[in-house]
């Protein structure tokens, strides 16, 4: 390099007019251009025979040089352009992350401390029916001394009556005794009316007790959630919400609605967590979504592939994920509902172009001794009919197959469903947040595939059941 930069010196004075000479050293490999003074001084024969130009093979070398160097120097300036402009890509893909996970944080927290505002108004409130409660317990004792007394004063009267039996009883006594007999009936009407107000305030006191204390185990709930990410109790105290209930958690527990049908049936607008009791069962959490004219218990929701729902039989016994947003309710709970009383089953789903659809089916599920058997009948509904060809099918998970085939569908599906000859429909199985190549994946995915039609993947998920309209409570 140094050799063709001390020739492209001397190309440059040779096209000034100038003459240059080389000298070049073997032993250290380093040019020595020699001055101009010197070689004017040189004799005349010599200066004859030295050219005035650089040979054209250096002037090739050397743009050669240059031509590589620029090329270089070009995919060099590409190359960290490329690798900036990646750069900038990432941090704005990290900021947008940053900025979403910031507004969800601000949400929950705002949630948060309404929930608890919520819980102290009730708590506030609760305590202004105690106080009004004992109030009226103590004008009611009031009453009944008084009543007692009236009594007495009656009793008196009797005998005295007896004693005058023979003889004409004066105006005056059968004035004071038709008047205390009117004051006693009013009393009587005044306590009756008392004690119906203060079972009414009881009521309503079980009413908010059982109110607060779903509040303050979705306020723990919920605070709990915020931290899910940062400690390794988090699964655990999830699955509490899917426990069953003890009797002295929830007050009267024989007062608590069968589902979230009757629950709206008695005045309640609101969806959310509501404690349930269906028959011969012991309470338990559940999601009511109030709509529509009528109550609906959600047994399974898919929306952001936030919980693995590719558990084993007995997590799909008791129920996992997160109530308010991905999880299974449980087969045990699910087939209390339909032990007693008959259930429609619905079915809501979004498409990842955000077009919703929906089947609703009559639907029972056997007990454990028949791994939870599917019936549904009478489909109805925009979707095409993926669940009647698989009626009579056995629950199956990945530690428990009870395919009536011999390949081990619920492996290969992934997530738990009712499957019959390896059918390709299952709302359990993998989320995907992009298209799955290849037929073995999408198998694995949340798909509703009718016969031996085209599979279907969603983005959302719903199930729910709502109780058959003529089927009592």
């Amino acid at each position: 390099m140094k050799t063709i930069i001390m020739k492209l010196f001397c190309l440059l004075l040779v096209l000034a007019g100038a003459t240059c000479a080389f000298h070049l050293d073997i032993s250290d490999r380093q040019v020595n251009p020699t001055s101009v003074s010197e070689v004017l001084t040189t004799d005349a024969s010599s200066l004859e025979a030295k050219s005035r130009f650089a040979m054209l093979d250096d002037v090739r070398l050397l743009a050669n040089g240059l031509l590589q160097l620029g090329q270089s120097l070009r995919e060099f300036v590409h190359k960290t352009k490329a690798q900036i402009n990646d750069i900038f890509q990432k941090l704005n893909i990290f900021d947008r992350s940053f900025y979403q996970l910031s507004v969800v944080t601000s949400e929950i927290k705002e949630e948060e401390e309404e929930l608890k505002k919520t819980t102290n108004i009730l708590k506030a409130n609760n305590e202004e029916i105690r106080n009004l409660s004992l109030e009226i317990n103590s004008k009611i004792n009031n009453i009944l001394q008084e009543r007692t007394q009236l009594q007495n004063k009656v009793g008196s009267l009797e005998e005295r009556l007896k004693g005058l039996s023979e003889t004409v009883i004066p105006a005056d006594q059968l004035s004071e005794i038709t008047t205390l007999k009117e004051v006693i009936g009013a009393q009587e009407k005044t306590i009756s009316n008392l004690l119906k107000a203060v079972n009414e305030q009881h009521d309503q006191l079980d009413h908010q007790k059982i109110k607060i204390k779903i509040l303050e185990d979705k306020v723990n709930y919920d605070a709990f959630q915020d931290t899910a990410d940062k400690t390794m109790d988090s699964d655990h105290s999830a699955s509490d919400m899917f426990d069953y209930l003890p009797r002295n958690s929830t007050g009267l527990t024989n007062d608590l609605p069968v589902d979230c049908s009757e629950l709206y049936i008695n005045g309640e607008v609101n969806s959310g967590i509501y404690a349930i009791k269906p028959n011969h069962s012991e309470p338990f959490y559940a999601f009511c979504e109030m709509s529509s004219g009528t109550g609906s218990t959600v047994i399974q929701r898919r929306t952001d592939g936030s919980v693995d729902f590719d558990k084993t039989w007995e997590m799909y016994e008791k129920g996992f994920g997160v109530m308010e947003k991905d999880f299974w309710l449980g087969l045990q709970k699910i087939q209390s509902f339909t032990q007693h009383q008959a259930y429609i089953l619905r079915i809501d789903v979004e498409d990842w172009k955000e077009e919703k659809h929906w089947a609703e089916y009559n639907f029972s599920v056997e007990g454990p001794s028949e791994d939870y058997a599917l019936h549904v009948s009478h489909f109805s509904g925009d979707l095409p009919d993926a669940m009647s060809n698989i009626t009579g099918a056995k629950f199956s998970t990945k530690d428990k197959n009870n395919d009536n085939c011999n390949l081990d569908c619920a492996r290969s599906c992934s997530g738990g469903w009712w499957l019959s000859a390896c059918s390709e429909t299952s709302f359990n199985g993998k989320y995907f947040w992009l298209r799955a190549k290849g037929r073995s994946l999408r198998r694995k995915g949340i798909q509703w595939k009718p016969g031996t039609g085209s599979s279907y993947s969603f983005k959302m998920t719903k199930i729910s059941l709502r109780r058959v309209p003529d089927s009592g409570i």
